[in-house]
């Protein structure tokens, strides 16, 4: 990395500096509408002399609102007397999507997690990611990566940390998850893990954990519940910030394969007949879809391909061919 050109992206921000500091990621932007122009990517940082650090982020995706609604939150809250050691929280990652309540930045159509490690001569998304890669992953000890399904999906609400090879630090991921505390524990499968923002994280080392707190494009009371308590239990758990962790119970998930996905092969509308967190059996048919184009068609069946419990499920009323439709998870505990 030491041959890529410097970032182009400036703080105001002193991550060095005591104190409560809210500011800016900088980022050069020439446009129609602003030649000299700036993506402006609200962060704050929080230090009170050494100690660990954290990285709290949302709005990775620019259409998940839980982790942007605690960590605004938390930024305006977190008295520095409480922090040994650096709290940075960037609650809105791709910035150009959280204003355009998009998945992908309408700028360049990035997504953000799937841009890592990013470039810093690349595309704005790219420009972003580097500057995680390069300048705040480095800084952190924890980084808490907050998520939901966005429009398109819809999840229990879970705390997640992946298997790794390292189990020393596998172990410490999933005893954070459970200071988390969220309703449901996961060990995470993703479908392709390639240029996520997890994978540049653990790749140098880090604890990394992440979300999934409900979906559809919007939060609800509980989620939101859910994610402001559970910030603050990571970073007690952490030992960045004074007090007792507030435990509540949660229950262990495993998504041991990819017979966990389900997808849609053909367009249509969806009918769901296996409620979240409801049990489900191998084979059993968890959705249909119905053909719009035409009446007569039988719809297709979306039958589950292993046992377990209905973790995920897609959103909106209607399907494209290659669309994940459910996701199933098993329990462990």
């Amino acid at each position: 990395m030491s041959s890529l050109r410097p970032s182009p992206i400036t703080p105001t921000v002193d991550f060095d500096r005591d104190g409560v500091q809210h500011g800016f990621l900088r980022l050069p932007y020439s446009r129609d509408d602003s030649a000299w122009g700036s993506v402006m990517i609200p962060i704050c940082v929080i230090r009170n002399g050494s100690g660990p650090s954290a990285l709290l982020t949302g709005g990775n995706h620019g259409d998940e609102y839980e982790g942007p609604l605690a960590l605004y939150d938390l930024a305006r809250t977190l008295d520095p007397k409480h922090v040994s050691g650096t709290v940075i929280i960037v609650p809105a990652m791709n910035y150009p999507a959280f204003r355009a309540g998009t998945r992908t930045s309408p700028i360049d159509k990035g997504n953000l997690n799937r841009s890592f490690p990013g470039r810093p001569d690349g595309t704005v998304t790219e420009k972003i990611a580097d500057y995680f890669q390069r300048e705040l992953l480095p800084r952190t000890d924890i980084a808490l990566d907050f998520h939901s399904g966005g429009k398109t999906l819809d999840f229990v609400p879970f705390c997640a940390a992946h298997i790794r090879p390292d189990k020393v630090l596998e172990a410490k991921g999933f005893a954070a998850v459970e200071a988390f505390s969220a309703p449901w524990s996961m060990k995470m499968l993703e479908i392709d893990a390639v240029g996520m923002f997890d994978t540049a994280a653990e790749e140098m080392g880090k604890l990394f954990i992440t979300t999934e707190l409900g979906g559809g494009g919007t939060s609800r009371a509980e989620t939101v519940r859910i994610a402001r308590r559970g910030v603050l239990n990571v970073l007690r758990h952490g030992g960045i910030v004074s007090g007792a962790v507030e435990m509540q119970p949660t229950r262990w998930l495993d998504m041991p394969s990819g017979d966990c996905f389900s997808f849609a092969e053909d367009d249509g509308m969806i009918e769901t007949l296996i409620d979240l967190s409801e049990p489900v059996e191998e084979g059993q048919v968890l959705a249909r879809i119905h053909s719009i184009g035409r009446t007569g068609p039988a719809p297709q069946e979306i039958r589950a391909r292993m046992g377990g419990m209905l973790a995920a499920r897609h959103f909106p009323g209607l399907v494209k061919a290659g669309d994940c439709t459910a996701v199933v998870a098993v329990l462990v505990d």
